[in-house]
C-alpha cells in the first residue's frame, strides 16, 4: 500500500483527497489510551489503514471504469511554469479568465493589462494612437508604484515608446505583406479557374 500511496500523480491524489472528504469523520471522543494504541477493526486492521485501502480500492475502481480518461488539460503542458512564484496568482488568473477591467488593485489589473498590451496596440492605425496608448499606460503605472493604499507591489514595468513603436511598425509590415501574398495567391488561383468556376465563387 505504501508503494501505491507515495505515487506523484497528481489526478490519484486530487482523487484521494476527494474520497477521504466523503468518509465520515473519526469520532473525537476517543478514549485518551487510544492515542497510543491504535484502534482497529474486527480483522485486527488499523482503522488508518482500512481507510487508506478503502480509498486506494475506490480509485483503482474508478480507473477500470475509465473516470479518469479525458480529463480537462490532460497530456497537456501546465501553464505558467516559467513564471516565479506569485502570492497573488489566483487574483490575477481570475482577473485574465475573465477580462475583468478597472478592477481589483493596481499591481493586479496593470499586469492583466500588460499582457494584452501588444493586440491592444496593433488594433491602433496611426503612430500617434500607438504614442497616446502607451502614454497612458506609463502614466499609470507610475501613478500605482507612488499609491500608498497599501496592496501588491506593483511591478508591472513601464513601456518605451521609441521601442514599441519599432515593434508595432515591424508587425504591422508583417501582417500587410501576409495580406499582400494572400490576395496573389487567391488572385492566381481565380485566374486558373474557368469562366464557370468563377462565376460560382463569386456567387458564393
Amino acid at each position: 500500500m505504501t508503494g501505491k500511496k507515495d505515487r506523484s500523480d497528481a489526478r490519484l491524489n486530487v482523487a484521494r483527497y476527494q474520497i477521504e472528504r466523503m468518509l465520515p469523520p473519526e469520532p473525537a471522543d476517543r478514549p485518551a489510551s487510544s492515542e497510543n494504541q491504535p484502534e482497529q477493526n474486527t480483522t485486527g486492521q488499523s482503522m488508518m489503514e482500512a481507510r487508506a485501502q478503502y480509498v486506494e480500492m475506490a480509485i483503482q475502481q474508478a480507473i477500470r471504469r475509465g473516470e479518469f480518461d479525458n480529463l480537462p488539460g490532460a497530456g497537456k503542458p501546465l501553464t505558467n511554469l516559467d513564471r516565479g512564484y506569485d502570492p497573488d496568482w489566483w487574483i490575477r488568473q481570475k482577473i485574465e479568465s475573465e477580462k475583468i477591467t478597472g478592477l481589483g488593485p493596481p499591481a493586479l489589473t496593470l499586469r492583466a493589462e500588460n499582457t494584452e498590451l501588444d493586440a491592444r496596440l496593433d488594433g491602433a492605425q496611426s503612430e500617434a494612437a500607438v504614442t497616446e496608448i502607451l502614454n497612458d499606460f506609463n502614466s499609470r503605472v507610475v501613478a500605482a508604484r507612488r499609491q500608498l493604499q497599501g496592496g501588491p507591489p506593483v511591478v508591472t514595468p513601464t513601456r518605451d515608446v521609441a521601442e514599441q513603436l519599432s515593434l508595432w511598425r515591424e508587425r504591422r509590415a508583417v501582417r500587410s505583406e501576409a495580406a499582400r501574398q494572400q490576395r496573389e495567391h487567391e488572385a492566381a488561383a481565380l485566374a486558373a479557374m474557368t469562366w464557370r468556376e468563377r462565376r460560382r465563387a463569386r456567387s458564393r
